[in-house]
């Protein structure tokens, strides 16, 4: 069986994914959070970027990225899902509103494979569920 490597924006989702819940863990904010471990991640200077889109995002329009998860994820509140899916959610929609220019696709199937990765079993099909339903919503005609 193949292998197959990630791609750099892959890397650069991982890392926006694990300064998210790192944030999330300790409650710190999220630019202080990629503040301090920027230097670590040696990323390119087009993956610095798409973290910093995201992050960006998610310190000016945290409640907002919050509000749209809660209404997709319909009968889970935010606080009662896995610290793993909300954070892989909350990075997918942060990129779904800052980042118009990537296709909503390709989007969701990162932020599916990053909750398989780092979920639980159930994690891809639940962050799917709530992402395809969500993506609809903003991304109208998209999908």
């Amino acid at each position: 069986m193949k292998k197959v490597t990630a791609g750099p924006r892959r890397r650069a989702r991982e890392v926006a994914f694990r300064v998210a819940y790192q944030a999330d863990a300790t409650g710190d904010g999220f630019a202080e959070t990629w503040r301090l471990r920027r230097p670590e991640e040696k990323l390119n200077p087009d993956q610095v970027e798409l973290v910093d889109d995201v992050i960006r995002h998610l310190e000016r329009a945290g409640a907002e990225v919050d509000s749209e998860l809660s209404q997709a994820a319909r009968n889970w509140k935010l606080e009662r899902l896995s610290a793993t899916d909300r954070s892989v959610l909350r990075v997918a929609v942060a990129e779904l509103m800052c980042r118009t220019g990537t296709p909503a696709r390709v989007i969701l199937d990162e932020a599916i494979d990053l909750a398989r990765t780092y979920g639980s079993d159930e994690s891809g099909r639940f962050v799917n569920g709530v992402l395809d339903t969500l993506a609809r919503r903003v991304r109208p005609g998209e999908l």
